[in-house]
């Protein structure tokens, strides 16, 4: 791996330029732990930002375990070590290179090779759904919680001036409006299907008329073949009882 101090012209929050270590070549097995235990030896490690490529970006920080916003690095990739006090990137520099580094040890155990495939295509393939269940209750709670928030938020300041003097006016029909639910929209794109199919010119044109006739007789033998099937085969089960 390739250490450098974090140094761009378009500077970014989250990774300091005094405080920012930028890791270039990181193996796919390498993860946030194993830098952090690494470099921890050259000073308090804050956070650390793994990307695809190099970026001065804010890293999307994911919040589920489940509905991932951005992919996952493949392969080598580039690593951002921030430091909690400055002078930690001199010292980074000053790691010698004769000496190598281990990224696991007895105490932290890694996993690599077939084991690293294997784990990560069980890891794809199943779901703790118990888990799924919670996150997805935790995000419908909160959902529902900033709608009444905001509802409540709107209904009080109904009446009221804003900061330039306007006043927010509601109308207050008899009739109170229908809920844009599923079911109403169902109904709705039904009733105008309906509008349309009245609407369209049937038999209007001579080839229509022929072809509406055809179709008519066909069903017309289909049926008359059916029913001659059915009658043979009555005929065929009916016995002869004079008692």
């Amino acid at each position: 791996m390739y250490i450098k101090g974090h140094n761009v012209v378009d500077s970014n929050p989250c990774k300091p330029a005094d405080r920012t270590l930028f890791v270039l070549s990181v193996p796919p097995y390498c993860n946030e732990e194993c830098l952090e235990r690494l470099f921890s030896e050259c000073g308090a490690v804050e956070k650390v930002h793994i990307h695809q490529k190099p970026t001065s970006s804010t890293p999307n920080d994911e919040t589920s375990n489940f509905f991932k916003t951005s992919p996952s690095c493949k392969g080598y990739k580039v690593a951002y070590i921030v430091f909690k006090t400055t002078g930690c990137i001199q010292k980074a520099k000053e790691m010698s290179a004769k000496s190598p580094s281990v990224l696991f040890s007895d105490e932290h155990l890694g996993i690599t090779g077939m084991q690293k495939w294997c784990h990560e295509y069980i890891n794809e393939n199943s779901v703790d759904t118990e888990a799924l269940q919670a996150e997805v209750d935790e995000y419908i709670a909160e959902y529902d919680k900033k709608i009444k928030e905001e509802k409540k938020r709107e209904k009080d300041s109904v009446g009221q001036a804003d900061d330039e003097g306007w006043v927010t006016v509601v109308r207050h029909g008899k009739k109170p409006g229908l809920a844009r639910t599923e079911a109403f929209n169902k109904r709705i794109a039904q009733r105008e299907r309906k509008k349309r199919q009245k609407q369209e010119l049937k038999n209007f044109y001579a080839f229509q008329i022929r072809d509406s006739k055809r179709e008519h007789l066909a069903q017309l033998r289909q049926k008359f073949d059916e029913d001659k099937k059915k009658i043979s085969a009555m005929k065929s089960q009916r016995k002869f009882k004079p008692f």
